[in-house]
């Protein structure tokens, strides 16, 4: 608009009696201040939108850096810069594996609390950009150095009572376990990672729920009254409590039905729920909302371990986050192309736990197959 045009038809407009310009101009001088207020108003709202998105980033950015201090350990400030600058992951021969472990040590009143009965390796192709999840049962039963023969979800409680500290391991417990791994599955651990049941189910929640199919071979679907799990067969929507209680069950309680394998179903759903949170934690609806990505970096934040660094997980996030399910490969040894590798053994305690199909001890054949499903030249170590 010409406001000086304005201006002098102003000037030399007619004047009325009182030595005023007309009436019929008082539109063209509402309109102008109309303009500017626009104007103004536009200016602002752009301003305080702007200052709102740098507050909720910063907010975001710096909830991020506080929770992965927390799983790291890592307290030093200017760490939060190498979220901008992704490390070089470790690898063994061409893999990342990461070994993961869930117990109970949340549930004060849950017997054998650091007991970890979810074990399973997590190994990663960065060439292929493909994955594979191995799990081990918890009853397997391993020898476990400095303590003997026990069930292999031990060794995390014996290497925290006994402060284990190995070179070429991890302090504590977990680097017991990714020992013993090691040792008898041939499997070397780059990393490892240590969760309780609270940071499964926050995490779920976090992100909204998850999606999974059930398919049981009961047409029933899954009923379970310990965890008090009663699901039918087909896709269902599950929360964070849903969730972890699909990821406890393994069909021991009285009337249940679904669970013909009883915890080698238990490590299938498993396996199940972290594909399918691995999809919703990488959707658009989470991306997008700073909200859920706060409760997602507490959820972990405040119940998860792990050695790898800040911009370890970075380079993970982004080499991974837009994997294709069908790139993952699920495992379990019950039923290794269809060959179950493992059988059942009494302790001579009178527990039931699992022994290699091959014999006791014989871990030649697990370890063979372990080769073949992570394509690698890893070494037999029995």
């Amino acid at each position: 608009m010409n406001y000086h045009a304005i201006d002098q038809y102003v000037m030399n407009a007619p004047q009325s009696s009182s030595g005023g310009a007309l009436a019929i101009d008082a539109p063209v001088e509402a309109k102008r201040h109309k303009h500017f207020s626009v104007k103004r108003l536009l200016k602002r709202t752009v301003f305080v939108a702007g200052v709102a998105a740098l507050a909720v980033g910063g907010w975001i950015g710096w909830k991020f850096y506080t929770d992965a201090a927390k799983i790291t350990g890592d307290k030093n400030p200017l760490q939060l810069l190498s979220v901008f600058q992704p490390s070089t992951l470790a690898e063994t021969n061409g893999r990342v594996n990461i070994l993961l472990a869930g117990y109970s040590a949340d549930d004060p009143g849950h017997q054998g609390a650091d007991l970890t009965d979810s074990i399973m390796v997590v190994s990663y192709d960065p060439q292929t950009k493909s994955a594979a999840m191995i799990s081990i049962p918890r009853d397997t039963w391993v020898d476990i150095p400095g303590f003997g023969y026990e069930k292999i979800n031990a060794a995390y409680e014996d290497g925290e009572q006994e402060n284990f500290n190995q070179s070429g391991y991890a302090s504590g417990g977990m680097g017991l376990l990714e020992e013993v791994v090691q040792q008898d599955f041939g499997i070397t651990s780059n990393y490892y990672g240590l969760l309780d049941y609270t940071a499964f189910k926050d995490a779920v929640n976090a992100v909204g729920g998850v999606t999974v199919n059930i398919q049981s071979s009961d047409p029933r679907g899954l009923y379970d009254p310990n965890t008090d799990l009663n699901l039918p067969n087909g896709e269902v929507a599950l929360n964070g409590e849903e969730a972890l209680n699909l990821a406890k069950a393994r069909g021991d309680g009285s009337g249940s039905y679904g669970f013909p394998d009883g915890d080698f179903d238990r490590t299938q759903h498993q396996q199940q729920l972290l594909v399918a949170l691995k999809d919703k934690a990488s959707s658009a609806s989470v991306i997008s909302n700073p909200i859920k990505i706060a409760g997602l970096a507490d959820a972990v934040g405040n119940n998860f371990k792990t050695n790898l660094s800040i911009g370890d997980m970075e380079t993970l996030y982004e080499d991974t986050k837009g994997m294709s399910d069908s790139k993952i490969q699920s495992v379990t040894l019950n039923d290794y192309q269809g060959q179950d590798l493992l059988t059942d053994y009494t302790t001579p305690d009178g527990e039931d736990a699992l022994i290699p199909a091959a014999g006791y001890d014989n871990f030649s054949q697990i370890q063979s197959a372990v080769q073949t499903i992570l394509g690698s030249s890893t070494t037999s170590q029995n």
